[in-house]
């Protein structure tokens, strides 16, 4: 409440908007991402032409954050927001563009076909949800803004999956449309942007290929998550993941009990959470399946990394096939057998790590991009 308050009255006094990018004597454009690895991508494709700052910071939750005064002062010298529609964008967007109404927001859901989140009751019939694409003409066509809206850009979006950039195959969509826009608010750098983009796009072409090798021969392909955020990952890599929580809130004992009989049944032993979540209730469930559980970010900086690291994590907990990460990262981990849990090691989400793969590899036929490229 305090925090709300300080920025209302940050807002309150700002008297002047942000100067665009040509009026400033420096160079770099001013980026603001929603979320760390949106933050990747915008320094990928931009390179050393911008300057990205990151609005949900390290170990924080985009379901519950507030942007700090700091955070929205420095909006009023900012080029560009770049958004995704985490949970915190639905109520602090109009203050976000209060704060700069001259900023340009780029909505990098736009174009995409977008998953139903998991309602938490599995359905085994149905597994994979319907997908709905965003329809772009909700959106202003400015140059400037995309999506001036307040509401959210398209019906029913609190049950829409925000979690897009865990599929690479979207991401590679995304990175057209971040191209695009850092060359209109920039043309002196649109070769640059280009020469980015194009090499940013081979190392996911070669990521995708990679998750694909590594998935492809999987006798289970059902995994158990916390909070339901890797279902683009799994829509690409035809896998499935059974969320432990519903509608944000901890499970009773009667869902505790059915998840903990599918698990036996479909010889489910790994259970991933968020470092942001409470992993109490995951440890009963693995407790209860003689399993464990697994520390798995999606908020995470280290982009490719981090999803191979996910993928091994699958593939290792595989029936026919289970072992240990053999890459040598961090594999953060609980073993839950009897009644003794390790403490969580550390997640380091140090975003001046950034590891990048070496392009060789296009992606196959297996997701079709239907997203219009602007």
């Amino acid at each position: 409440m305090m925090r709300a308050l300080l920025v209302t009255l940050l807002l309150t006094v700002m008297i002047s908007p942000g100067a665009r990018a040509d009026e400033r004597s420096d160079l770099k454009l001013k980026l603001f991402a929603s979320v760390l690895p949106i933050q990747t991508f915008l320094e990928r494709v931009g390179g050393e032409r911008v300057d990205v700052r990151v609005m949900v910071m390290p170990g924080q939750s985009p379901a519950t954050y507030d942007p700090t005064p700091g955070q929205i002062a420095a909006l009023a010298k900012t080029d560009l927001y770049v958004r995704v529609g985490v949970p915190f964008e639905a109520a602090w967007m109009p203050r976000i563009r209060a704060a700069n109404p001259d900023m340009a927001i780029l909505d990098l859901r736009e174009g995409l076909s977008l998953r139903k989140i998991e309602d938490h009751h599995h359905d085994h019939e149905h597994p994979y949800p319907h997908d709905e694409k965003v329809d772009e003409s909700q959106h202003s066509q400015n140059t400037e803004h995309d999506g001036d809206a307040e509401a959210e850009p398209h019906a029913h979006a609190d049950e829409m999956d925000p979690h897009i950039w865990t599929s690479p195959p979207l991401v590679r969509q995304m990175i057209t449309r971040i191209r695009d826009r850092l060359s209109a608010l920039d043309p002196h750098g649109a070769e640059t942007y280009a020469a980015n983009q194009s090499t940013f796009d081979a190392d996911l072409a070669a990521l995708d290929a990679d998750l694909k090798a590594t998935l492809a021969n999987l006798e289970q392909r059902r995994f158990l998550v916390y909070h339901p955020a890797w279902g683009y990952f799994a829509d690409t890599y035809g896998l499935e993941q059974i969320p432990i929580e519903r509608e944000g809130k901890a499970p009773g004992p009667r869902r505790l009990d059915a998840l903990i009989k599918q698990a036996r049944a479909t010889d489910t032993r790994v259970i991933f959470v968020q470092p942001q979540f409470d992993r109490r209730a995951a440890q009963q469930v693995a407790r209860a399946i003689d399993g464990r559980v697994e520390t798995a970010d999606p908020l995470a900086a280290n982009y490719a990394d981090n999803l191979r690291r996910f993928a091994q994590l699958i593939a290792g907990a595989d029936p026919r096939n289970e072992r240990p990460v053999q890459d040598g990262t961090d594999t953060d981990h609980d073993h839950t057998h009897g009644d003794h849990d390790h403490a969580q090691t550390d997640h380091d989400n140090a975003h001046a790590d950034h590891s990048h793969a070496h392009p060789t590899h296009e992606a196959g036929a297996h997701f079709h991009e239907t997203g219009a490229h602007h």
